[in-house]
């Protein structure tokens, strides 16, 4: 890759494999971009600083105010809080439906078996069944 010359020639950006001068030093590394960017060995501290607090005045700017920012975090704890009670509700409904399921199996099964319990029951006492269907 190329070097190329910016900022009245006080500033180079050398990619991978690009050629630095000798002597000048590393300000930063911009990895979306894969480019170091170099300055003479006073200059580097100095761009690296104005870099620094530039981004970071940006950000001060840019940041809501108290009470913005105390309600947008009121809204992720809710917006969390209702996930997980959609979550848990999910849940609920699905092993409902799985006991419910289950439930019906074995009363179909109780139903569809023959009737030799009632007839077994019959001869203890005066215990009627259901009637036979032939």
């Amino acid at each position: 890759m190329s070097t190329r010359t910016k900022w009245l020639g006080w500033r180079r950006e050398a990619g991978h494999g690009g050629i630095v001068p000798r002597g000048w030093r590393l300000a930063w590394y911009e990895p979306h971009r894969r480019v170091g960017v170099y300055y003479p060995p006073p200059l580097h501290w100095l761009a690296r600083a104005w870099r620094e607090a530039v981004h970071r005045a940006r950000l001060a700017i840019g940041a809501p105010s108290l009470e913005r920012a105390d309600f947008f975090e009121m809204q992720l704890a809710h917006r969390q809080r209702e996930l997980l009670a959609e979550e848990y509700a999910r849940g609920y409904l699905v092993g409902w439906r799985e006991c419910f399921e289950v439930c019906l199996e074995s009363v179909e099964q109780e139903f569809s078996h023959d009737d030799a319990l009632w007839r077994v029951g019959g001869l203890g006492g005066d215990v009627k069944g259901p009637p036979r269907k032939n």
